[in-house]
């Protein structure tokens, strides 16, 4: 039964044997040259994106199992896994974590639910649409601590902020003097800290969202309504299953990115009245309490449980990518 491998015939001399094997080496030689042609221009990138990423972060995982504390030097030393062992059974650590998770859950669910409306919005044409666009999306490029500073002073006040003059004109209209002035900061400053990151990743998860409302089968929708669709069965049978991979995605993101979220906590509250995230409490371990080898331990849990996250995301953007290339 003919395998496709042409073997040597008995009796051939070598020579003819090996004028056969040179072209198809010459071959694979070829195609390594031009892989490794396409591949050197990257080459530079990759090493800095080693020496910038993976070597620190090496440093931290030698560091987390060390028993190193700027208050203590004498005391250094190799602390096997005790440091891990004091991250899981820390309160401060335990609280910090369902603060974390509280803080992620909430900001991540409404502002989805909030780019969701304004994505279904814009999707419509009308006069101004492209202008509205980006003061929609101008939010999200404003500098961090910039956005926090603006809730914090411009907003939440409580002598001079947006929130209590416009509680102050409401009362006004009523000819009431005494007005409710609350302290946004101090009676909810969870609900504050969340406000604020609600505000900035609206318009992330609005452009995501978007993006998927552009990217339907107008035909589909066309027929559906000439069928007699309403709209809400629209949105229900067709926009959202279509919506489906760019919601996990969207959710996925804002996800890892507002789990390491710091300015917030740090501008607004400064980790106080329980709204210490598990960034906060890195910052107060390494800079405050000065314990580099539990504050590394503490890093390291990070950044695994963001992995975790990062991973799906990352599997979701491939599959939306396998679908857009199998259209």
């Amino acid at each position: 039964m003919p395998t496709g491998i042409t073997e040597p015939v008995a009796g051939a001399p070598a020579s003819a044997i090996g004028d056969g094997v040179r072209p198809a080496v010459r071959v694979r030689r070829g195609e390594r040259a031009k892989e490794w042609a396409r591949r050197a221009p990257l080459l530079p990138a990759l090493v800095f994106l080693v020496l910038v990423t993976q070597l620190p972060f090496l440093a931290t995982v030698v560091i987390s199992f060390t028993r190193w504390n700027a208050l203590a030097p004498d005391h250094r030393g190799f602390a096997a896994l005790d440091n891990y062992r004091a991250v899981f059974t820390d309160p401060a650590m335990r609280a910090s974590v369902g603060t974390t998770v509280l803080l992620t859950v909430t900001v991540v669910l409404v502002s989805l639910l909030l780019g969701l409306g304004l994505a279904l919005l814009l999707d419509r044409s009308f006069r101004g649409r492209g202008l509205v666009r980006t003061l929609l999306i101008t939010p999200f490029l404003i500098v961090p601590v910039a956005s926090a500073l603006l809730w914090k002073h411009a907003l939440y006040n409580a002598s001079y902020g947006l929130l209590n003059g416009a509680l102050t004109w409401i009362w006004g209209l009523f000819g009431s003097d005494n007005p409710p002035q609350p302290d946004w900061m101090t009676d909810s400053p969870l609900a504050a800290v969340e406000v604020s990151l609600i505000w900035q990743w609206t318009p992330f998860m609005m452009l995501i969202l978007l993006a998927g409302l552009q990217s339907r089968a107008a035909d589909a929708v066309e027929a559906a309504r000439m069928d007699g669709a309403s709209a809400f069965d629209i949105f229900r049978y067709l926009t959202l299953p279509h919506l489906r991979r760019y919601l996990e995605l969207a959710a996925l993101l804002g996800t890892v990115y507002v789990v390491q979220n710091f300015d917030a906590v740090f501008t607004l509250t400064s980790g106080g009245l329980g709204t210490a995230n598990l960034p906060y409490t890195i910052y107060q371990t390494f800079y405050q309490a000065h314990d580099y080898g539990r504050a590394s331990a503490q890093g390291v849990v990070v950044v695994l449980c963001s992995l975790l996250v990062a991973t799906f995301a990352l599997r979701t953007v491939s599959s939306l990518l396998r679908e857009e290339v199998t259209r």
